[in-house]
């Protein structure tokens, strides 16, 4: 194999990221990020939601551009590549197919491996990219990882950076479809997650009162909260057919402050349960500037050390998957040319 070339001590990993609808790729030399260019779709906005159809038409021209840019930002060549790391799941399947298949035919054309990789562990280990001149520490093990995004919200234990244990999560909805469905209702356009912590700065989060699910094993539910707050805006417009329009900063605000009060309430009993007080978050809601504000002041009080990552590696990016192949490819955790997409990839 053309990788038993390259020395352990330089190692190049190519990485790419095609779950949903951002087409990215990465280029690392061991831990230090060297590229890592995105492609997004602008063409979702108008329908409100990601069209998976689109989505996977949209990789489809995107790939070959993006990889081309990603390898000469990086100043790599093809014959560098030690191995080609990329999302295997969870997505969606089109989408995640146009990534899976041209990573296969690079890694047979280059004769070099190829590594898949879960999704959500990514977001985890996107925690360990390193910059130039980066002085942001990284999780020391174990740590704990609140992971939220529009599909998942999760508590994982981290042992090592090949080693999670989920310890908790959504029986049904994510809390980003939670923020996404509220900003719909509220008739703000997608992705609306960004404008309702836009609008929340400005308002009062203890005007309104929403529902907090109690469920086992520190488990969430958001489908009730969706809800209560879809009941909530019709029973108020009803009385105030303008009520939206005036009350929007204090109605986000309050339902924001709610989603993170209850995402913290129980990822703070996890942490009294294991005793571990090296906690992360991760995600795409993991942008969210009141969830990383809270993480902070809920950790100064309990003595956590608290990790949050940098904005562009909160989104989907192909930084996180070459990261994670890097230690999969360490490990000699290699998958063969018959590996398939998978929707759902647990973690």
């Amino acid at each position: 194999m053309a990788a038993e070339q390259h020395s352990i001590t330089t190692v190049y990993i190519l990485g790419i990221e095609s779950s949903c609808d951002d087409t990215s790729c990465a280029v690392i030399k061991n831990e230090l990020l060297l590229s890592n260019v995105t492609a997004n779709q602008s063409i979702h906005q108008q329908y409100g939601g990601v069209i998976p159809e689109l989505a996977s038409r949209d990789h489809q021209k995107n790939i070959v551009p993006v990889v081309d840019a990603t390898l000469k930002k990086a100043g790599v060549t093809l014959s560098q590549l030690s191995a080609i790391a990329v999302t295997r799941g969870p997505g969606l399947s089109g989408s995640l197919l146009v990534g899976l298949s041209f990573a296969k035919s690079l890694s047979l054309a280059l004769h070099i491996p190829l590594v898949e990789v879960n999704h959500m562990q990514g977001h985890i280990l996107a925690h360990f990219v390193k910059e130039e001149d980066d002085t942001m520490a990284s999780p020391t093990f174990p740590f704990l990882c609140l992971t939220v995004s529009g599909g998942h919200t999760q508590i994982v234990k981290i042992t090592n950076h090949l080693q999670f244990e989920l310890l908790a999560e959504t029986e049904d909805d994510a809390v980003g479809e939670a923020f996404d469905k509220a900003a719909k209702i509220l008739g703000l356009p997608y992705p609306g997650g960004p404008l309702i912590d836009k609008y929340a700065k400005l308002g009062d989060a203890k005007k309104y009162k929403f529902p907090m699910p109690q469920l086992k094993n520190n488990n969430y539910s958001f489908s009730g909260v969706k809800t209560a707050f879809l009941y909530f805006i019709q029973e108020q417009t009803k009385q105030n057919t303008n009520f939206i329009e005036g009350n929007i900063n204090d109605i986000c605000a309050s339902y924001q402050a709610h989603l993170i009060k209850y995402l913290l309430k129980n990822l703070l009993a996890v942490s009294k349960e294991t005793g571990i007080k090296q906690i992360a978050i991760a995600g795409g809601v993991s942008a969210n500037s009141g969830l990383r504000s809270e993480l902070e002041l809920l950790g100064k009080k309990h003595h956590w050390q608290t990790y949050i990552p940098k904005f562009e590696y909160c989104t989907d990016n192909a930084a996180m998957i070459a990261i994670t192949g890097y230690y999969k490819f360490l490990n000699k955790e290699f998958c063969g040319l018959e590996v398939t997409p998978l929707a759902r990839y647990s973690i």
